[in-house]
């Protein structure tokens, strides 16, 4: 009977004892989750109302022109040769013509090599001068987010043809105007407010030269 007494008593002090040690345990996922505070904001409709940014646009205007005049003046000469050798390869010799003919096959590649180029020139320059700005956003971001105790902020846009990466979001967990104000910026009206329709780097106008006829 004794015996029996003993293994009730321990086995009553071990059950305490789990029950102890069980209430020490970190708390469980479900209240962890409930303590992450969730922030977004939309750094493309961020560096449109930086003040930077249409510096950006200019410098990026007057290289889309100078590359647009450039392949103007490229196709204007291809343009005019063609025309001088429709003109006169009936009374050219065929050494004369294959000659007329590889020389504007050379111009018309020219021209396509520029058009390609042209794209990534005007893209390679809108890349150089947004990233410093962007690490500017980026760098403001996070420290609203340390300051105002966010877990996680998200960036609203996604990119062009993309669907957001956040479709529902009380107002309250916006963090935009906070990074305008510790930038020193002024967060454009509400009424001001759109979707970004940010000005990318584009190619110059795509036009095919036309090849040289044969008879």
């Amino acid at each position: 009977m004794k015996n029996k007494l003993i293994a009730l008593a321990a086995a009553l002090l071990l059950g305490s004892s789990q029950v102890w040690a069980q209430a020490q345990q970190p708390a469980t996922p479900a209240a962890a989750v409930a303590s992450v505070k969730i922030g977004y904001t939309n750094m493309e409709y961020i560096l449109q109302n930086m003040p930077e940014f249409k510096d950006i646009q200019n410098q990026i205007t007057i290289q889309r022109t100078q590359l647009e005049n450039n392949f103007k003046t490229m196709s204007k000469e291809f343009e005019d040769k063609l025309a001088a050798y429709e003109k006169g390869q009936g009374q050219m010799s065929e050494v004369i013509k294959a000659d007329k003919e590889k020389e504007l096959q050379g111009l018309q590649q020219r021209i396509q090599e520029f058009q390609q180029n042209s794209s990534v020139t005007l893209q390679t320059k809108y890349n150089q001068l947004v990233n410093p700005v962007m690490e500017k956003i980026q760098k403001n971001i996070d420290a609203v987010a340390k300051e105002s105790g966010y877990t996680y902020v998200f960036n609203l846009d996604a990119g062009a043809g993309t669907i957001p990466i956040l479709l529902y979001a009380p107002e309250d967990n916006n963090i935009t105007d906070l990074v305008f104000r510790k930038m020193g910026v002024n967060p454009p009206s509400k009424q001001a407010a759109a979707q970004p329709n940010a000005n990318q780097a584009k190619p110059a106008p795509q036009q095919n030269a036309a090849a040289p006829k044969k008879n």
